[in-house]
């Protein structure tokens, strides 16, 4: 298997980033302890410091892992708004996990789309461009080569793919309008949470209106300019705006939400292959919408 590091998981020990694709730190210094992993080409420690664009390789292991259920992607729901021989937009309800984690090996999306889609070089989440979180629903975009992959990533890169979030905020921001220009990388004190308080921060910008402003919540439309890890929790937890419902940023059990008020609801880009513009939106979820209108009865 193989992973280069990107930008946001530069400057991570070598045991931490392994973490997440290989389901635990402890199985990642395993390996590392055993000599099957190294960076570019090279054994490493496992306190090893990684850098941006290092390739990270290892051996599989399955052998010393109880064997996993025959069909890993069992019972992962999601839906397939737009699909052609090139790409598919796919709609990810919340509880989904994108692709293999820590504590998540089996019923990912990355392995739903096993044989369907493809491209990167990361065979462990090949094909997916971007990512939501697990409490996360709404829209992906998803390469089924590696060259509709690339020219994706570039897309992402240069900001000409539109992501736009449905998210309710506690309180009311102080402007109809605005950005939060703020970098953002692991806290230096939480390793489990991103930041403003960080010791490798990374440039992160996320756009915001309002649509609709209640006694105790305000209803936003949010655009992101960068893609950070957990972005618009952070932004708006920094701003004293804390996402309704999220239970890591914010306050959990608000206006009955079992998890963060964040719905993904439009995607924008022109097809890299077409050059037809695509525009896919996803309507608010059920209980999203049973919490909006909890929020409109002034409930708190």
């Amino acid at each position: 298997m193989r992973l280069t590091v990107s930008s946001d998981d530069a400057g991570q020990r070598l045991d931490a980033l392994l973490a997440e694709p290989l389901g635990s730190r402890s199985r990642a210094a395993r390996l590392i302890d055993g000599g099957a992993v190294t960076v570019g080409g090279r054994p490493r420690p496992k306190r090893h410091v990684v850098a941006e664009g290092d390739v990270v390789e290892w051996a599989d292991d399955a052998a010393d892992e109880p064997e996993a259920p025959q069909d890993v992607a069992a019972g992962v729901a999601f839906s397939v708004p737009f699909e052609d021989e090139h790409l598919l937009v796919v709609d990810k309800p919340a509880g989904v996990v994108v692709h293999p984690a820590k504590g998540h090996l089996t019923g990912t999306l990355a392995q739903a789309l096993e044989g369907v889609a493809a491209g990167g070089e990361d065979g462990w989440r090949a094909g997916l461009v971007h990512r939501l979180d697990r409490e996360t629903s709404g829209l992906l975009v998803v390469a089924k080569s590696d060259a509709v992959h690339a020219a994706l990533k570039d897309a992402l890169q240069d900001r000409e793919i539109t992501r736009e979030y449905a998210a309710l905020v506690e309180g009311r921001p102080p402007s109809r309008t605005g950005t939060i220009d703020a970098p953002i990388g692991r806290d230096r004190r939480v390793r489990t949470k991103h930041s403003t308080d960080t010791d490798n921060p990374r440039e992160a910008r996320t756009h915001f209106e309002i649509e609709a402003a209640f006694d105790h919540y305000t209803l936003l439309a949010v655009t992101l300019e960068t893609g950070r890890t957990h972005q618009i929790r952070v932004h708006f937890e920094a701003i004293g705006h804390p996402v309704a419902g999220d239970p890591e940023y914010g306050h959990a059990d608000r206006l009955g939400l079992t998890r963060q008020f964040l719905h993904a609801r439009r995607l924008a880009f022109t097809h890299p292959v077409t050059g037809e513009p695509i525009g896919i939106e996803s309507p608010l979820p059920p209980d999203l919408d049973a919490a909006l209108q909890r929020a409109r009865a002034g409930e708190r």
